[in-house]
């Protein structure tokens, strides 16, 4: 334990810890205001948030992970522990601030009960004790229970968080030391369990002696099976767990009875939810969690969100396009013609606008997810979902971040941080992908309305049932991947997802539009550089090697055409020599050359080079594969005006044998490869970031390409058995 100079003065460290959805992460910003540092725990993604305290230049205050109680199985669940223990190499904190819940007191103090257990000295904040009955909370009475202090604060309002903050500072100042006594006795049948296990802890753990030690035992006891996720445990501790737990008895329920049967007597009679406030909670319950009145309501709450997503960002994305247009537009009358030029324009201002571009999207998921989070209506999806996602493998939590993908498959990655397992996030990650993203509606209207007829089949229009009934393939598709992969590379122990249901409450915006900013710009920082990188090497890959006699060629055409020419005949002479230079600049690039290259191992599914070209380009994004296919057949890169031409060019486009291209069943093929194939630098940079590692990014871009070519595959072949064209 530091000393009293230490812990006071030279860089003290607090923590702020609590069950989710109790307001502990309002405390901490009430705490420590608007400046924070942003990190990583040691080893894994999940954010560490820190700050100083207000009024104090040497006391760091850090924002400990929500979590039910110290047991854990996973690694988010871990980072608590570690936190508050100071295990392996993360600091142990000098006081730690226990937010609960003043309307589930029993449930909240169970993780006041185990930091006590660790010998720690700990500050009860009670918040929503406007929500218990007339005489609220007996605080002074909770506070001679556990021995520490109880003050009543308010996330919301702010209201206490001045006393809190007092009361941290001389708690800090004082030198009496917590006594290291363990707070409920242990049976006899425990204490050897204790000290079968405790023999084993590793010394960097700093077990001691006394309550520390018995506290890391039971930890051990109660984290530590076949199952788990956790790293850094010794081979000897797991051995002498599993000895101990192999019986008859469970070692796990009698601690938690235990525990349980020490906090009930503790505080019995001290507080309880105002009879108001249940009902009212209870009657809103029965309907949002009807099994089917609740799963319209969700549904029609799902519509809005990716309605948002969907169409909502339009004006912010359209603004950021325009920015970074008219920022291309002013550096290329700037600059003389020349390849720097091209590189600042298509390189590097394309590069960043194709990062910032998400950040409406990203921006909207997040208030969503914190507006549905601070109610307490996303416990109640998750709760919702859990029996239809359990068929895949995934539970309830899952289904919001598959949900938003239909927008964009970045923000959809990035709430995968809302589910509290490792295997969940990863499986969830992998097919995430798979749902249809709005990148891919420019590629499936060009297709669909180039190849198929627009008749109707049985009274309805052909082309808007493919076009729905390519979401509906995405997302059967999706599920079907789940599925599969929680049967083979995601395998594990089927557990059950525990959760509070708590009450409903009014979301705090400024904590809500914190977290926004704060997810938004890690991405930004840390995903956008991926993006950035890829996409300049995506514009090396198209414009070199230049061709110096093309250019002199076209040129010399140019030239003629000013001399002959004038007014819209001139610009449109000198527009159409533009874009055959570009086709055939492209057609020599090393791009080109590698659609060349892929042509033999995509002509199975009906695919010539050119489709090759735009499958590469559309790395960059889903949607530059039109602007490419505009490039090769040498139209314009305004898809907007010259779609119809676009379109005409694919109808009518033949190969060297005279038969045509484009084909309703090569249509197909290719729409189900766009459909399929993980063609988004984006996501794979924002997934490498997820995971830290690019063993699961290279995995989604294997198994989502090999998909790809093998549903591609079976499509034309099979079509062109059948006498399909």
């Amino acid at each position: 334990m530091a000393t009293t100079q230490e812990r006071a003065g030279d860089g003290a460290l607090v923590a702020i810890a609590g069950n989710p959805n109790v307001g502990k992460t309002s405390i901490f910003n009430w705490l420590t205001g608007s400046q924070q540092k942003v990190t990583n725990y040691p080893g894994v993604t999940v954010e560490r948030f820190e700050s100083r305290l207000k009024g104090s230049d040497s006391i760091q205050v850090l924002d400990v992970p929500g979590t039910y109680s110290l047991s854990a199985r996973s690694v988010e669940e871990e980072i608590a522990i570690r936190s508050i223990a100071g295990l392996s190499d993360v600091r142990r904190p000098d006081l730690v601030v226990l937010v609960v819940d003043a309307t589930q007191l029993s449930r909240n103090l169970y993780l006041a009960l185990q930091v006590r257990e660790l010998g720690l000295p700990v500050i009860l904040a009670v918040t929503m004790s406007d929500l218990c009955g007339k005489s609220g909370v007996d605080l002074e009475a909770l506070s001679e229970a556990f021995g520490v202090p109880a003050l009543p604060v308010s996330g919301v309002s702010g209201e206490g968080v001045e006393e809190l903050r007092l009361k941290i500072e001389a708690s800090l100042l004082d030198a009496h030391l917590p006594t290291s006594v363990f707070p409920w006795e242990l049976s006899s049948q425990l204490v050897e369990d204790v000290e079968a296990v405790a023999h084993y802890l590793p010394s960097s753990w700093s077990p001691g002696s006394g309550a520390r030690r018995t506290a890391l035992a039971l930890w051990s006891l109660l984290s530590l099976d076949d199952g788990d996720e956790l790293s850094g445990i010794p081979n000897d501790l797991r051995a002498a767990v599993k000895e101990r737990s192999s019986g008859e008895r469970d070692i796990e329920r009698q601690v938690i009875m235990a525990r349980y049967a020490y906090i009930d007597r503790a505080v019995a009679d001290m507080g309880q939810l105002a009879a108001s406030s249940r009902s009212s909670t209870e009657r809103a319950d029965s309907i949002l969690l009807h099994p089917f009145l609740g799963f319209g309501l969700f549904l029609a709450m799902m519509t809005v969100v990716f309605q948002a997503l969907f169409t909502w960002s339009g004006p912010g994305i359209d603004l950021i396009e325009g920015v970074f247009g008219l920022l291309a537009v002013a550096t290329e009358e700037a600059l003389p013609a020349g390849l720097f030029r091209d590189f600042l324009t298509q390189g590097i201002i394309a590069g960043l606008g194709s990062v910032v571009v998400f950040l409406p999207q990203i921006l909207l998921l997040f208030l969503f997810i914190g507006l549905l989070e601070d109610t307490g209506y996303m416990a109640r999806v998750a709760f919702l979902m859990d029996r239809v996602m359990r068929l895949m493998g995934l539970n309830g939590r899952a289904f919001v971040p598959m949900m938003s993908g239909f927008a964009c498959a970045i923000p959809a990655v990035l709430a995968t941080r809302t589910l509290e397992r490792q295997r969940d996030r990863f499986l969830t990650m992998m097919v995430v992908p798979l749902m249809t993203c709005s990148a891919r509606l420019p590629v499936y209207t060009l297709i669909i309305g180039a190849l198929f007829p627009v008749g109707d089949w049985f009274g309805l229009p052909m082309q808007g049932l493919l076009m729905a009934a390519m979401y509906l393939f995405s997302t059967i598709v999706a599920l079907a991947a789940a599925a599969v992969l929680s049967r083979t590379l995601f395998t594990g122990p089927s557990v059950p997802m525990l959760l509070e249901l708590p009450p409903y409450r009014r979301p705090h915006l400024p904590t809500v539009a914190r977290m926004m900013w704060q997810r938004s710009s890690l991405f930004l920082k840390e995903a956008g550089g991926v993006i950035l990188a890829c996409t300049i090497g995506l514009w090396l890959l198209l414009s070199f090697p230049a061709q110096a006699p093309l250019a002199e060629r076209y040129e010399a055409q140019r030239i003629e055409a000013a001399n002959t020419l004038s007014g819209e005949e001139l610009n449109a002479s000198v527009a159409a020599i533009n874009n055959t230079e570009s086709a055939a600049q492209l057609h020599n690039s090393y791009a080109g050359q590698l659609g060349q290259g892929l042509e033999p191992l995509i002509a199975p599914l009906g695919f010539d080079w050119k489709i090759g070209v735009g499958l590469i380009g559309a790395f960059a994004a889903r949607e530059v594969f039109v602007s490419t296919m505009g490039l090769v057949y040498g139209l314009s890169e305004d898809v907007d005006e010259e779609t119809t031409t676009l379109r005409e060019k694919l109808r009518t486009a033949r190969r060297e044998n005279g038969e045509l291209v484009y084909t309703p069943l090569v249509g197909l093929s290719l729409l189900i490869f766009i459909a399929l194939a993980c063609q988004c630098m984006s996501t794979l940079a924002a997934v490498r970031r997820e995971t830290a590692t690019y063993r699961w990014p290279l995995f989604m871009f294997t198994y989502m390409t090999g998909l790809a070519w093998l549903a591609s595959f079976l499509t034309y072949q099979l079509g062109s058995l059948a006498g399909f064209s």
